[in-house]
């Protein structure tokens, strides 16, 4: 008989936690009803405030479940690398520190991934909803993708459908296999914010099997005036998302091989999102040096692949990111304004 699937962790959780004390312990209990079958890895990255003390508190605690890991700041991107060097899970999920899963729907993933492999199904990527939730009027709104992926039953790539421009698969929805993040190399930059589309983006040549339950698993809190996503810091981190951008360019450049012509469509069409949220933000900036970047980010784009350069600049979303002139700048602004209220996406 196999070593007993139950003397293994089914999943890590890393939680990247940098002066975190106000809301990571929220976090951390959504965490806890696991119990074994689940590691969580708080990575106290350079915290100031008594992050760090909690984090050992609940190491203390919880010993086999919970382990506190301290290091200098490297921001978010290098606590998943900590994280992934250190899990012991079948399965790897980033839970950033001031969001939460749903308790019930954990339990119901952590089931059938163990059902999974005791039949010996090699899962690449779980996916599931998640949940924005909006602390300015208690509102939330569910990300799901229920019409685009099978449900409940493992498949591939060329099973997928359209994914809408609201609908791409973020950090929130996906859990990926932990060997799979290992065998593509996955390293984050550090000091790097918006890292996160890494996370999600690079590894999916390298996925196979996908499972889709219709769960709202994660709930994505928004409403921090210091959170990365707020509008004002990421303009003012507006080179940090153009790094982004820039490492995702070269990450599709990189594939000799996509294993499937949708997953190509889709990766191009993630891509195109990216580029439009850099090159909106860079408008709203407006000034002449911010506007140079928007030029220099597309023609970043064009001197490395010419032909997805094409593809992504003639289409719906980079005409957007491109308009002539003021008049098509305070458009596309406006448009941007316009599906920031109704979606409340920052």
């Amino acid at each position: 008989m196999r070593e007993r699937e139950w003397d293994m962790k089914i999943i890590t959780f890393t939680v990247p936690c940098y002066n975190s004390e106000a809301y990571m312990k929220n976090c951390i209990e959504s965490l806890l009803p696991g119990g074994e079958d689940v590691e969580i890895i708080i990575v106290n990255d350079g915290s100031t405030d008594g992050t760090g003390e909690i984090a050992d508190d609940y190491a203390s605690r919880y010993p086999g479940i919970v382990k506190a890991i301290h290091q200098e700041n490297g921001g978010h991107g290098e606590g998943v690398n900590t994280g992934l060097r250190n899990a012991a899970g079948l399965y790897y999920k980033v839970v950033d520190s001031d969001d939460w899963l749903d308790t019930d729907g954990m339990l119901k993933v952590l089931s059938k991934l163990k059902e999974l492999h005791e039949k010996g199904t090699a899962l690449d990527m779980m996916v599931c909803n998640y949940v924005y939730e909006h602390s300015s009027d208690n509102s939330s709104h569910v990300v799901n993708y229920k019409y685009v992926l099978p449900q409940n039953r493992v498949f591939g790539w060329d099973e997928i459908g359209n994914f809408k421009p609201t609908q791409y698969l973020l950090m929130h929805s996906v859990i990926y296999r932990t060997e799979l993040l290992r065998l593509c190399g996955l390293v984050l930059p550090k000091h790097t914010f918006y890292v996160d589309n890494l996370f999600v983006y690079n590894p999916l040549p390298y996925v196979r099997t996908i499972y889709y339950m219709n769960i709202d698993l994660y709930r994505y809190f928004i409403g921090r005036e210091d959170q990365s996503v707020n509008e004002k810091n990421m303009i003012k981190r507006i080179d940090q998302q153009i790094r982004v951008n820039k490492l995702m360019i070269d990450a599709y450049n990189s594939y000799d091989y996509l294993p499937s012509r949708r997953l190509a469509n889709y990766m191009r069409s993630y891509l195109s999102m990216m580029m439009t949220i850099s090159s909106v933000f860079l408008q709203i900036s407006a000034t002449k040096e911010d506007l140079q970047k928007k030029a220099e980010l597309w023609s970043y784009l064009k001197k490395s692949n010419e032909m997805l350069y094409y593809r992504l600049r003639y289409r719906f979303l980079g005409t957007i990111s491109n308009p002539y002139g003021k008049v098509g700048r305070k458009i596309t602004i406006q448009l941007y304004r316009l599906l920031r209220r109704i979606y409340k996406f920052n």
